[in-house]
């Protein structure tokens, strides 16, 4: 055996499978007799003979961070929609506990978003984490308010 920074090249011969009983892998070409594994194109990757899989025993993790802020999408058509149904009234602050204590959005947000599609002709106090540019354009051309919570 040469070291790694030898300048002698070491080239070993392919060992050739199936060249009879000589050649040490004459026959079956040292893959047992029958069986799935002595047939050719079989790859049994993580397969553990009917016993449930690791892959498929562990809980996904992947890409679904478990700290993952749930959002709340509130579009600006809906919220004229709650207004029309008297379910949001024009004087009082709409903001994340309204909602919630309204049954407007589920208990499990914990962050709205306004967006602006749709149209909202009414004034109205919007208290919000996130708003799109152009749900702000409209609601403040409507007469509106939105105050946004600062970032931690």
């Amino acid at each position: 055996m040469t070291n790694l920074n030898s300048t002698v090249k070491v080239k070993y011969k392919k060992m050739r499978v199936g060249r009879g009983i000589g050649s040490g892998k004459g026959k079956t070409s040292g893959r047992g007799v029958k069986g799935q594994k002595s047939r050719s194109g079989v790859a049994i990757k993580s397969f553990e003979g009917g016993q449930m899989p690791l892959y498929r025993r562990l809980p996904k993790r992947g890409f679904n961070p478990i700290k993952k802020e749930k959002i709340a999408i509130l579009n600006l058509n809906k919220i004229q929609n709650l207004i029309e149904a008297k379910k949001i009234n024009k004087d009082t602050q709409v903001n994340i506990d309204f909602l919630k204590k309204n049954r407007i959005i589920n208990k499990s947000y914990n962050k709205v978003k306004i967006l602006g599609s749709g149209e909202i002709k009414d004034k109205i106090n919007l208290s919000a984490d996130f708003i799109s540019k152009s749900a702000k354009i409209k609601l403040e051309k409507a007469g509106g308010t939105i105050n946004l919570k600062q970032k931690n």
